[in-house]
């Protein structure tokens, strides 16, 4: 199933989008969270700095 949902990526718009992951400690209980977005290609810049702050 991977394959098509990839394979639906390449198709039209879709490679002008990143898929961003970001990685967050929890405080209470010291294991990794990791929040996945799309992102257009522009903006990817813009989202890691919010997310760094």
């Amino acid at each position: 199933m991977a394959k098509k949902a990839v394979a639906s990526l390449q198709k039209g718009g879709g490679k002008e989008f990143t898929k961003v992951v970001l990685t967050a400690k929890s405080a209470k209980t010291g294991a990794y969270t990791f929040k996945e977005s799309m992102v257009h290609n522009d903006k990817v810049k813009e989202v890691l700095a919010a997310a760094s702050k």
